[in-house]
């Protein structure tokens, strides 16, 4: 997700050839679009990074970034994209299995803090 908030910010045409057009152009969607979701993966990569982020929170960049990952397969795909290349569509998804095994190690490790009785204040 990192990557994609660099690449959004400094370099919209990678990596189509078609110019000054975009990434965002070239899938059809509103140039608006870009500045939201890089706002959105901002928020997503702090929620996940930062330690005292609550659950739910985490639970929701995740989903987030579940959903992104998700539609940018489709939206390659339905663009044509696996014409030039199958990984167009492909790599959205091996992030995604990526993302999902992550999302279990936090539910794993969620799971096993919440547990821990916590020694109270006398």
């Amino acid at each position: 997700m990192v990557f994609s908030i660099i690449n959004f910010i400094f370099n919209d045409h990678f990596p189509f050839p078609n110019g000054k057009e975009g990434a965002c152009a070239h899938l059809g969607l509103p140039r608006y679009f870009k500045i939201e979701l890089t706002v959105a993966k901002i928020l997503g990569v702090l929620a996940l990074s930062i330690p005292n982020v609550p659950r739910k929170i985490k639970e929701f960049a995740y989903f987030g970034f579940a959903i992104t990952l998700v539609s940018a397969s489709i939206a390659h795909f339905s663009r044509g994209d696996a014409r030039l290349s199958v990984l167009f569509v492909i790599d959205p998804l091996i992030f995604l299995v990526i993302l999902i095994v992550s999302y279990s190690y936090f539910q794993k490790t969620d799971t096993r803090i919440g547990s821990v009785p916590r020694a109270r204040a006398s």
